[in-house]
């Protein structure tokens, strides 16, 4: 019997990087996205927009589980936010639960608690301190899918991804990284662990220089393989910001509202 995965936002940069490394026997990718794909061998692909309910009903139905990746990936006016990425989010969960989807992961971000120091531990279940109205966002969908695990018995895996890319693009990142295959490990675990519940997680590869727990992610069955480390005499140093803050530049005054 084949599995159906719907991915959200999957022309974007995490989309891109899953779908070869979610791709199984027996396994089809739905693929939706307001940008233009092209199906690959066992891949769907859906127009259309996360915020548009009709859509993403549709787009859910015979399907397995829901990744939701979709929504602005940066800081964006707050009207933009309040349409992508939470009303986004709301109508994937919602869809989800019209259609019978048991089980929602999201892309959280660790920008839903940016403001924390980069001293203080840094647990699963961090209070929300979000640095920009994109982390707000994030923090609004982790509350979404604790909403909808506890009234409708969804099973929602929140992954705070911390900096997703081929390699760590800085200082900062010999700590956040998550490499595109530890991505695809992680997300493969979220979707098979048995009867998660609800689930916040820290998104990272098994970085030398990590600061977040990973308990959450290896009780899932996440197993990383990279760590930064190997990078670390070709990155440019971090920024102040970086030494201070959880988010890094995302806390700089460059984003404050005009």
């Amino acid at each position: 019997m084949t599995e159906r995965i719907l991915l959200t936002g999957a022309a974007g940069a995490i989309g891109t990087m899953l779908r070869p490394r979610l791709a199984r026997a027996g396994r089809t990718l739905r693929l939706l996205d307001v940008a233009p794909l092209t199906a690959g061998p066992d891949e769907e692909v859906v127009p259309g927009s996360v915020s548009d309910m009709d859509t993403m009903v549709a787009a859910c139905a015979d399907v397995a589980a829901v990744v939701h990746l979709g929504g602005l990936s940066r800081e964006a006016p707050w009207a933009q936010i309040l349409e992508h990425n939470i009303n986004g989010t709301y109508t994937a969960l919602e869809a989800a639960r019209r259609a019978g989807v048991p089980r929602v992961v999201f892309a959280s971000s660790n920008h839903a608690v940016g403001f924390r120091p980069v001293a203080e531990e840094a647990g699963e279940y961090l209070y929300p301190r979000p640095d920009t109205y994109y982390g707000v966002s994030k923090a609004a969908g982790e509350a979404l899918g604790s909403l909808y695990h506890d009234r409708y018995g969804l099973d929602v895996v929140c992954l705070r991804i911390g900096s997703c890319a081929e390699r760590p693009i800085n200082e900062r990142a010999l700590a956040t990284w998550l490499s595109p295959d530890d991505c695809g490990r992680l997300m493969e675990a979220a979707l098979s662990a048995p009867s998660p519940g609800f689930r916040v997680v820290w998104g990272i590869s098994a970085n030398t220089r990590g600061r977040w727990s990973l308990a959450e992610a290896r009780a899932l069955g996440y197993e990383p393989g990279d760590d930064a480390e190997v990078y670390a005499d070709s990155v440019p140093p971090a920024g102040e910001l970086e030494k201070v803050y959880l988010g890094g530049d995302f806390t700089s005054p460059e984003l404050d509202a005009s």
